[in-house]
């Protein structure tokens, strides 16, 4: 069973459509024995990195969460929920993350050409640096995945599987041991997105 943290933020109707889909059993709660009992958590995430990391620390959950990365249980970010596993992000100011991944989530518009539009929305291509990644299972090279966001994540090549290109590299999918993440939303990616979200209910 996939535990969905529900912390008031994040896409959950299609996340779990999608996840039904593929035939994964998921549940949304913000239950830490539920979330215990699980065999695999996402955290899923639209909108700023403050107030999101607000509204987790405010449930209560931060340290069981972080109890259960480190005792090895399978974790996924999904975009914001993704930014929210590195140090920090410089969002609206700096702000600590859940410091799964090292590294730091900062603003886009800095580190591209002002004509292209921020945010950074619409299908890219899956540049796989990481051919053994455990998500990357049913995915080829250039398959295409759909991002929505303005910022991303930088100085974690160590910990990157795949990337896009947006006159930068934007790391698409990050690891660290167990700890994974998608800047994309895998929910809205066609099959491609099913496909990495089926990789992962197999982990």
């Amino acid at each position: 069973m996939i535990a969905i943290v529900d912390y008031g933020v994040g896409n959950l109707f299609s996340l779990c459509a999608s996840l039904k889909k593929i035939g994964a059993e998921a549940i949304v709660t913000r239950d830490p024995e539920v979330l215990t009992k699980a065999d695999k958590i996402i955290l899923p995430g639209v909108g700023a990195f403050g107030d999101a990391m607000d509204k987790l620390e405010s449930t209560g959950l931060v340290p069981h969460i972080k109890k259960l990365a480190a005792e090895g249980k399978p974790f996924m970010g999904i975009c914001l929920g993704m930014q929210l596993l590195f140090d920090r992000s410089f969002e609206f100011g700096e702000k600590q993350g859940l410091g799964f991944i090292k590294g730091s989530v900062c603003a886009l518009a800095d580190d591209i050409p002002t004509t292209l539009k921020v945010p950074h929305m619409g299908w890219n291509a899956l540049d796989i640096v990481a051919p053994d990644e455990p998500l990357l299972k049913y995915v080829k090279q250039g398959e295409c995945v759909y991002y929505v966001h303005s910022f991303y994540a930088k100085d974690c090549d160590e910990s990157v599987a795949a990337y896009s290109e947006y006159s930068t590299r934007v790391p698409g999918i990050v690891r660290q041991g167990n700890v994974c993440g998608c800047q994309f939303h895998p929910e809205k990616s066609g099959e491609t997105g099913l496909n990495i979200l089926r990789a992962f209910a197999e982990v």
